[in-house]
Parts: structure tokens; C-alpha cells; sequence
């Protein structure tokens, strides 16, 4: 296998394309995480290096952190910052948060699900599945699994909003958006290029997706992802809220530094410009259970979790020439020589990692509130140097 610097955490860096072996995915497994971690053996990691790694609020700055590992059966996990800045309250490992693209790991898990039962053909166009868009007739050559893997080609979005100082975020943070509306902004120009022939990481695939799971089960694609993953698995604190703006619940606060330098509170935020593809909201917690039953057969059948863990052809790359990184629902990184699977989230103020070894011996999220409209990645890169020295 090919190493990937540690950037490939980001969803920005540099990624090498792997073929990835299932035979060492996990047995199934059904134990809750323990989150207490005065009870944990801490052998296998260094706990001091990953305290260091996270107290570190500086770079970038962040207003909270928290972590939770486990390595060869042992966990630890830890926290810095607070919560909410004006109560000083500390972060618990069931305080909920913004989890961003996440989200797609849920829709993707649930569109497999669906495959496995031979309700969806991976090969179906999404025109001949979703005929009530009234989808161009180029959207023929984009397929179920384009968009699953990221390759199909969809043009640019047109009439979105400027977003990019944190002035413009706050100004539009309670626009609200259709997922036709959405859609909408990706039909006029013709596609990017052939579908299945490169990749570009788009949210907009998954909107389709949520909007396909609504045509299959006749429910909205949250009322899906909860009866069919939050529910078994007791993720009480993870829901996907729809046209609310708030978390609910004990929840860590975003925040975003304004050009003035003066610090604004983005917690409450209407997440619809991010439907079916970034609108999570979710604890630690939940998270790692949701890691454990995903990687380890609770949620998807052998053959479908293949293709979770599964990259397209060595020929197809990223628009800027580098290796395809992204499979169905996941993305690759392989750092010192292990390899890991999972998914990147960020929205403003917030920022998710979710990553594991597919056998589970090596597993972490972490969550931390950047308030930079483009912060460095400086944390998640401390935290993959801790846990694969």
C-alpha cells in the first residue's frame, strides 16, 4: 500500500488509491463503548501525547476539543475547552455537536442496506430513479454508484451564496433551501466529465441519494436513518434535524472569528444548504457505536460493506491529477503504514473525524470547534502522529 501524508485526514490533502481486503473486518460486536477512562488500560497509546495533542487550542484555535480512541481493546478518552464559553461547562462525551459530512457515511450505509435487499440497482440511472425531478437527459450517464463514489460528473453549482468571509456566513445562516432548490443549482451546464471516469468530492451527490432513499421507502431519508440505524443501535443523542436550526440538548457551541476579531456564536444554524449531505448532529459517543456496528457486519452485509471499503480503478483521479480517495461513504488514508477508514466532517465552527482500521484494533473520533473560517489542520495531524508511531 501506498502511505498518504497525514493530510488525507482532511479531505484536502494528497491520497493514494488502495485496494483494501475485507478479510480482516471485525466480527460482529455489540458491548457500548465504556467512556470512562480512569477504568481504561492505556498501554497501547501514549495518554499524555494524546492530552498534548488535543489541549492545544492554539492551532488551530478552537474553543473545545474531545477525543475518543481505542487501540487494541483499550480506550481512552479525553477533553479541553468548554462546552459553552459563558457557562465554562466542560465538554462531556455525550454533549452533542455539529458533525457535518458524516452525515454521508448514514446515507451511503442506508443506500447499501437498500442494494443488499434488491431494492436499488447500483448501475440505475438516478434520471430513471428520481423521475419526478424532471432531471436533464445528460443525467442519463450518471449512475446510482457515481454518486455514491463521487465520479459522477455533476456540473458546478450556479445561485449558491458567496460564503466566504464569516460576515457572509452569519448573514446567511438562517437562508433555507429546498433539496429540489438544490438540485436545481446543478442542471444547468453540462457534466464536469464522463461519469466513472474521475472524481470530485461533491456534496450534492448525496442530496441525490437522501432524495433516492425518500422514492424507495416512500419516508423522509432522517425518519430512514433512524429506523433503520439510530434506533438499533441506542444513538439517542444523534438525530438529523431537518428544517430545525437548533441542536437541543446538551451540545458544545460553535463559534466563527469575525474580520474584527470579535467572536460570534454559529450554533444555531440552518442547516437545509447542507440536506442529505452535511446536516448531522451527533455526540462522540454515538459515533463510536456507530464505527463498531458499521465495521463490524451490525449494519451491512459482508458484500456491501466490500464496497464501503473499496476505491474505483487506479485509472480514475481527482480533478488535480492525485489518486481517487473516496469509496462509497468513506474515504482512505493510510498514515505510517496504517490504513484507515472513515469520514471527514466540518460545517462552521465545528469539525468531525471518524476513522478506523476496518479490523477495529485502531479507532478514534475526534471533535473540535475551530474558529476560522479555514482552519488549519493542525490537530487531527497530532492526534494520527500519536496513534500510529
Amino acid at each position: 500500500m501506498t502511505s498518504l501524508s497525514r493530510r488525507a485526514f482532511t479531505g484536502m490533502g494528497a491520497a493514494a488509491a488502495l485496494t483494501l481486503a475485507t478479510a480482516g473486518l471485525a466480527a460482529p460486536a455489540t458491548a457500548a463503548p465504556s467512556t470512562d477512562p480512569t477504568a481504561l488500560d492505556p498501554t497501547p497509546f501514549d495518554p499524555a501525547a494524546l492530552r498534548a495533542a488535543i489541549s492545544d487550542l492554539s492551532h488551530p484555535e478552537a474553543t473545545a476539543s474531545q477525543l475518543l480512541v481505542e487501540r487494541r481493546s483499550s480506550r481512552w478518552y479525553g477533553t479541553a475547552g468548554t462546552a459553552d464559553p459563558a457557562s465554562g461547562r466542560s465538554v462531556r462525551v455525550d454533549d452533542r455537536f455539529r458533525a457535518g459530512s458524516v452525515t454521508k457515511a448514514f446515507v451511503a450505509t442506508v443506500v447499501l442496506q437498500l442494494w443488499a435487499e434488491g431494492r436499488v440497482d447500483l448501475d440505475a440511472p438516478i434520471r430513471h430513479c428520481l423521475p419526478g425531478l424532471a432531471l436533464p437527459s445528460r443525467f442519463d450517464r450518471v449512475k446510482v454508484a457515481h454518486l455514491l463514489q463521487h465520479t459522477s460528473g455533476l456540473p458546478d453549482h450556479r445561485g449558491l451564496p458567496d460564503l466566504g468571509t464569516p460576515e457572509a456566513v452569519l448573514r446567511h445562516r438562517f437562508d433555507h433551501w429546498t433539496p429540489r432548490a438544490l438540485v436545481a443549482t446543478v442542471t444547468q451546464d453540462r457534466l464536469k466529465f464522463t461519469p466513472g471516469r474521475a472524481q470530485e468530492y461533491r456534496g450534492i451527490n448525496y442530496v441525490f441519494l437522501a432524495l433516492l432513499t425518500e422514492e424507495l421507502t416512500g419516508r423522509p431519508y432522517g425518519e430512514v436513518i433512524a429506523s433503520r440505524i439510530l434506533r438499533p443501535l441506542g444513538l439517542t443523542g444523534t438525530r438529523i434535524p431537518g428544517d430545525d436550526p437548533r441542536p437541543h440538548g446538551p451540545h458544545v457551541h460553535g463559534f466563527l472569528r469575525m474580520t474584527d476579531g470579535s467572536l460570534r456564536d454559529v450554533t444555531v444554524y440552518d442547516q437545509s444548504a447542507a440536506w442529505g449531505e452535511g446536516e448531522l448532529v451527533s455526540t462522540a459517543q454515538d459515533l463510536f457505536r456507530f464505527q463498531e456496528a458499521l465495521f463490524s457486519g451490525v449494519l451491512l452485509p459482508r458484500r456491501a460493506l466490500r464496497k464501503m471499503v473499496t476505491l474505483p480503478p487506479p485509472t480514475v483521479r481527482m480533478l488535480n491529477g492525485t489518486p481517487a480517495r473516496y469509496s462509497m461513504g468513506l474515504q482512505a488514508a493510510t498514515v505510517n503504514g496504517t490504513t484507515f477508514w472513515g469520514k471527514t466532517g466540518e460545517t462552521y465552527g465545528y469539525r468531525t473525524r471518524v476513522f478506523a482500521t476496518c479490523d477495529l484494533s485502531t479507532r478514534f473520533v475526534l471533535s473540535y470547534t475551530p474558529t476560522a473560517l479555514n482552519a488549519g489542520q493542525d490537530m487531527i495531524s497530532r492526534v494520527v502522529d500519536v496513534l500510529t508511531a
